[in-house]
This record gives structure tokens, C-alpha cells and sequence, in this order.
């Protein structure tokens, strides 16, 4: 299906499955992520501000730590790496715990019940081993058709294994779904994937990207 296709197939919601990656684009915990690597880079003496941050995003537990740890990131052990990322996680899924279905916007939850009753099949893409329980927090625990997480894959985005799976999932080929995404990395897993891509946030401004959206509710607008 080419993209012009793609896009008629859309207006005509023909279009098996929308993808959608799950922090920065359905919700934002970034706040979260900050906090614990900050809690983290402070126990170890490490020197850690959002500019650091801003390069964690679509990377992997283990793969963010090494950013985070810099040039120590040698220093350590893998245990003692295992240990660390597993502190981290701890402080971040306390933070999760406080969220409630007030943190889903109303522009995503009025776009996803759209999207769900034009009949479109739907799935979370995410590199995060913490999906469920966010989903779960946020009232979206059993919406999706299916869920793809960082408990299911072995390579992280840029690599599209995670899309590739949520499309295995639906049951429908890479062509015949479009992935939402915030970052880059997303971008180029969906591409790489050989999935059409819509940026959104930071990832509108990708050159990869075959839309680019201001809020997920432009998905409606520009395909209806």
C-alpha cells in the first residue's frame, strides 16, 4: 500500500491499526523519569539536567543508565548496573503510583474512542518494561487490542522490534499500520520497520516522518 493509498484507506477507515508509542504520546511521565535518574545521578555523584534527559528518550532501561553514568559508565560492574537500574525503577514506579485516569488528556481519550469506533484496531508500542502498570493507571489497561512492551523485546528503538511485534499482535502487516511517536528513535524504528510514521511533540519535527501532528487528535482531522 503506497502512501497515497495509505491515506485514502484512512478517510474510508479501511486502515487495519493505528501503533501508538505510550509516553509522549498517550501520557507524560517524563516529570517521573527525571526525578529518578536525578535521585540516582545524586547517589552516585553524577552530574545529571534535562539536557541528559532529553537523550533517554525511546532508549532502554539499561542503555539510559550508560548515558546517565557518562564517562564512569566503565567503572561499574554489570551488577552493579543491574542494581542501579533496578533502584531507579523503584523510584519511578513509586511516582506512577500517584497517577489516576485524570493524567490521560481529554484530546487522547476523545481521540482513541474515535479511533475505536470507526472500527480502527489499536496497539501500544513501547520500549518500557512499566506499560501495563501505566496503562493500568491511567484507565487504559484493557483498551488496546494489543500491547507490546519492553518485557517482550530484546533490541530497543531505533531497532523496530517492538512495532513489528505490536503488529504481529493485531495481525496485520507493517504497511497497513501507522505508528505515532515522540522521538526520533521512534520515528526511525517505524521506518526502519517498514511502518508510515506520524511524529508528534519533539518527533513532529522529524524528517522521517510521514505526518507531523501538533495533538493525536490531528489524526482525526487530517484523515477524516
Amino acid at each position: 500500500m503506497d502512501k497515497k493509498e495509505f491515506e485514502k484507506a484512512i478517510r474510508e477507515f479501511e486502515t487495519p491499526a493505528y501503533i501508538f508509542d505510550l509516553d509522549g504520546v498517550l501520557c507524560h511521565t517524563d516529570k517521573f523519569h527525571f526525578a529518578a535518574w536525578a535521585a540516582l545521578a545524586k547517589k552516585l555523584d553524577l552530574p545529571f539536567d534535562a539536557s541528559v534527559n532529553d537523550r533517554l528518550r525511546g532508549v532502554s532501561r539499561m542503555e539510559s543508565l550508560d548515558i546517565v553514568l557518562g564517562e564512569k559508565k566503565d567503572a561499574f560492574t554489570a551488577e552493579q548496573k543491574t542494581l542501579f537500574a533496578k533502584e531507579k525503577n523503584a523510584i519511578y514506579r513509586g511516582y506512577l503510583q500517584t497517577m489516576t485516569p485524570a493524567d490521560l488528556d481529554e484530546d487522547v481519550r476523545s481521540t482513541l474512542l474515535k479511533l475505536r469506533a470507526d472500527g480502527h484496531k489499536l496497539a501500544v508500542g513501547s520500549s518500557s518494561k512499566n506499560a501495563p502498570l501505566i496503562l493500568e493507571r491511567i484507565g487504559l489497561g484493557s483498551f488496546f487490542d494489543a500491547v507490546a512492551d519492553g518485557t517482550q523485546i530484546t533490541h530497543s528503538k531505533p531497532d523496530p522490534e517492538v512495532f513489528l511485534l505490536a503488529a504481529k499482535l493485531l495481525g496485520v502487516k507493517p504497511d497497513d499500520a501507522l505508528v505515532v511517536e515522540d522521538a526520533e528513535a521512534g520515528i526511525q524504528a517505524a521506518k526502519a520497520g517498514g511502518f508510515y510514521a506520524a511524529g508528534i511533540g519533539p518527533a513532529a519535527n522529524s524528517l522521517l516522518a510521514d505526518f507531523r501532528l501538533q495533538k493525536l487528535s490531528d489524526l482525526v482531522k487530517t484523515f477524516a
